[in-house]
């Protein structure tokens, strides 16, 4: 199927240095809260490429739980594919897609796991479905079928029926510690505006070093 037609001229709106914060996480938070506010779905989801210890890249999209100075927290389980990739290689690349907006930002940085308290703390501000969901998924691992999930999850509830239910030692967050961060803004003639801030060295005074990038 020859879809070589389909092309948006984007034209929503500009980006330059002036307008930009000196820190990509105020750029961001200022970004993210204009997704919020025109209202798409799920502005926190992120695609997420992590790099097996054979080579093989592997991409899949998770959610941005919540980021700060330190870095962008996603949470899954630790013996999952993605898992297993940054045990061999913590450096990935996170995306926000945020096509409407004719916007993306990309990430590249290097992840590390967050404190057994810190993943219990979001664990325990989850729906109490989630936290058994959490339990029954042994993620990445072939299944027989759907019912081996409900099966496993009448399970869960009838274990965890009592009091409350505990964080599973193999599931918690990782941060994802940013090097680089490009800001996309989609222009007419495919002639994009993209920034890319680079990681504070003692170079440049330690601030975030912010550049023009040919589209």
């Amino acid at each position: 199927m020859d879809i070589s037609h389909l092309r948006e001229e984007y034209t929503q709106a500009g980006l330059s240095r002036e307008t930009m914060e000196n820190s990509p996480f105020k750029q961001f938070e200022i970004w993210f809260k204009q997704a919020q506010e025109a209202q798409l779905a799920e502005p926190n989801a992120m695609s997420l490429a992590t790099v097996s210890a054979s080579g093989m890249p592997s991409l899949r999209t998770v959610l941005l739980k919540y980021f700060d100075e330190s870095g962008f927290v996603f949470f899954t389980n630790y013996n999952s594919n993605k898992a297993k990739d940054i045990a061999s290689n913590p450096q990935v690349a996170i995306m926000f897609p945020w096509v409407s907006l004719e916007r993306q930002v990309i990430i590249q940085g290097k992840t590390e796991k967050i404190s057994t308290s810190e993943s219990l703390r979001y664990f325990t501000s989850r729906p109490a479905t989630s936290q058994l969901g959490a339990w029954v998924s042994q993620q990445s691992s072939v299944i027989t079928g759907r019912k081996v999930l409900e099966l496993k999850l009448e399970e869960m509830k009838r274990k965890f029926k009592e009091g409350k239910i505990p964080l599973p030692d193999f599931w918690g967050g990782y941060r994802v510690v940013p090097e680089k961060v490009e800001f996309w803004q989609g222009r007419p003639s495919r002639l994009h505006d993209r920034f890319q801030y680079s990681h504070p060295s003692a170079d440049n005074n330690n601030q975030w070093q912010i550049d023009r990038l040919s589209p």
